[in-house]
This record gives C-alpha cells, structure tokens and sequence, in this order.
C-alpha cells in the first residue's frame, strides 16, 4: 500500500476557495489562510497580530456604516452571544491596493473544549462580479418604487425602504387613478435578494396592467392573484400584499389584504391608532381566492401606515415576537406620525429590542396621510 501525505487542519483550510481567518477574543488575527491573502491583497504575515478593526479591514455595511466598532462588528456579537451567523451578511472590506471589495461573511464564535469561547472565525467570498449585476438590477428595480401623489398638496407620502441586501423582495408603489383617487400596493415577496427582487418586478408589471381596469382593490387583488399563481405554481415562494384605493376628496380609503399586516390608522382628532381587520390569504397560494375588503373614512390628518412583516416578525431576549401591538406601543411611545420623528429611529428601536444589528428581512414602511386645510 502506498504512503499518503500527512494532511493537516492548514493543508485543508489552505485548500478552499473561501477566504477565512481566526481571532482571539481582543479579535487580533491568529489565522489567516491562502484565499484570504488572494481575495484581500494582505499577506499573512501583514495580517497576524492585527485587529480586523485596525484600519486593516474595516469593513463597512451596504449603507457605508462602519461595523468595526463592538456595537455592529458580526464577529464580536457572535462571540458575545455565542451564536453564529443564521444567513450570510454583504459587507465591503478594505483590500490592500485601498479597493473596496464586496464580500459575503459569515460569522461564528470558537470554543474551547470546556466549551468557553476563546475567539472567533469568519469566512468570506469576494463577490465583486455579482455585485456588479446586483447595481444593475437595483437600478431597475428602484425605478418601480414611485409615489405619483407627490405633487399632490392634499396628499403625505412618506416611505422607509431599508432592503436586506442591496435589492429585496419588497414592491412598493403609489398610482394616480384621477384627479381625486389613489391606488396604492405594499408587497412583500417572502425571501430576499435577486429572485425575490425579480418577483417584485413581474409583479410591477401587473400592477401597472391592472391598476386602471379595475374598479376596486378586491378586483386587483384577484387579478394579481391568478396570475401569480400560474407563475409561481409548485415553487414555493409567495406574497403578502396589502392594497388599496383612496378617495382623497371623499376621505374614503377601501383595503383589502392577502397575507399581509394588518395596517395601522392613526385618528389625528383623538390621537388613537387602530389595527384594520385585513384578512386574506398569501398571494399566488390558489387559484380562485376571494380577499376581504374593509372600507374606512379618513380625516385631514390622520395616516393609514402600511408595513412589512420585518417590523414586527422579530423576537426580543425572550424570544417571544414583538407583534403588531407593540410596534404600535413603540408608535405611541414616539407619537409617531404625528412627531416629527424620523423613520430610522423606529427602525432603531426595533433593532434595539431584538438584539440585531440589522434586519433579515427586507423593512418597509409606507405612510400615507391627508394633509389639514
């Protein structure tokens, strides 16, 4: 029998195509392998004894904030938590030559044999062909995102679009149907990223088909609905969509849901929020459904508030969901709309209460008002 070469734990991780290094628990590197030298520019040698916070990575998310720092950085929360990454996370590193390069991490916290954490590892892919597609398909897809009231001095419309990755699976949009009525869709495409983002599309395109034959959101709804399913039959993936059409000289706003959150009114007079009963099942999940329609009156001032289920699907340290009550109590803690308080501190609080240091969901929020005279 021939001799085999002794393989050790460096041959083998020397061997994949993914960069990867290994830090004590100050995060100072201690390991740094051959892909990870190829993706980066940095040597081995340059990168042993460094803090990956050290002006040496220094990665940053797709917004351009800075992770390095203990609040943000994956790495020192999943050693802290003792838990590992759930889903890949896109961050931008620094490269040797001072290149940006677009990366996808993930991270895991390392024990020792008493089972105590003694570091951290991450690995990563340079995703710089991807990324370049991803820009192009984002481009796209933000010209579907449009609020045709804007010009509108009787209308507020205010959106936070915070996508997972740099495109989601969120739609978006607000549609002029005449001098005095809206039409208005938030969809929700369970899953993120590039097909989801082309789901999004597709469904722009019905909506822009469909929005103007049909006389009420039950209609749309169903008409959506069929086509979806023929699409998507049998693979598995679905959406959750709240629509509506408004009668901004009437005040009369009709809604109905399929899978989607119950919207949020807030009644300006009385400084009261109300859940509207919306019920109906995920789009695309049979052919010939029927969706609920509710008809509500709106005042000058009052919102109706649409959302993702990012908002509230998340746990806190309990692991119990947040819910749709107590996103509102996080509202009334705010007097949010009625204060001038901006999206990204709700959208602070509710990463505060689940430990995150971002959604894994695409969020959005769509908020619709009728101006005071």
């Amino acid at each position: 029998m021939g001799s085999h070469a002794e393989l050790d734990a460096q041959h083998v991780i020397d061997s994949i195509n993914a960069g990867l290094y290994v830090t004590d628990k100050d995060r100072k590197i201690i390991y740094w392998n051959k892909a990870a030298e190829q993706i980066t520019g940095w040597s081995r040698e340059e990168a042993l004894g460094k803090g990956c916070f050290d002006e040496f990575l220094s990665h940053i998310d797709k917004d351009g904030r800075q992770l390095c720092g203990e609040e943000f950085c994956p790495l020192h929360r999943a050693m802290v938590t003792r838990q590992g990454s759930t889903v890949p996370v896109m961050v931008f590193a620094n490269s040797k030559n001072g290149r940006r390069i677009p990366m996808r991490v993930s991270v895991a916290p390392v024990y020792d044999d008493k089972g105590e954490v003694i570091g951290g590892v991450e690995t990563f892919q340079d995703l710089s062909l991807e990324h370049r597609d991803i820009q192009r398909v984002k481009q796209i897809q933000e010209q579907c995102l449009v609020n045709e009231a804007s010009d509108d001095p009787r209308l507020a419309v205010a959106v936070h679009y915070a996508p997972c990755d740099i495109i989601g699976g969120d739609y978006y949009t607000v549609s002029r149907l005449s001098k005095d009525r809206y039409a208005f869709i938030l969809a929700d495409i369970v899953g993120h990223g590039i097909p989801s983002a082309l789901y999004t599309m597709y469904l722009n395109s019905l909506w822009q088909e469909r929005r103007r034959l049909d006389a009420d959101p039950q209609t749309v709804v169903q008409a959506l609905n069929k086509r979806l399913y023929r699409l998507i039959q049998g693979g598995g993936t679905f959406a959750a969509v709240v629509c509506g059409f408004l009668d901004v000289k009437k005040g009369n706003l009709r809604m109905v849901s399929a899978g989607g959150p119950p919207p949020v009114i807030y009644r300006a007079n009385s400084g009261t929020y109300e859940k509207v009963p919306l019920k109906g099942m995920l789009l695309g999940c049979i052919e010939q459904a029927e969706f609920g329609e509710v008809s509500v009156e709106l005042s000058p001032g009052d919102h109706v508030v649409l959302f993702s289920d990012a908002l509230y699907e998340i746990a806190g340290a309990d692991g119990k969901m947040l819910g749709v009550d107590e996103l509102i109590a996080i509202f009334k803690k705010n007097d949010w709309p009625n204060a001038a308080v901006p999206f990204s501190e709700i959208e602070k609080q509710l990463l505060l209460f689940s430990n995150l240091i971002r959604f894994k969901d695409d969020f959005t929020m769509l908020d619709i008002s009728i101006r005071k005279s």
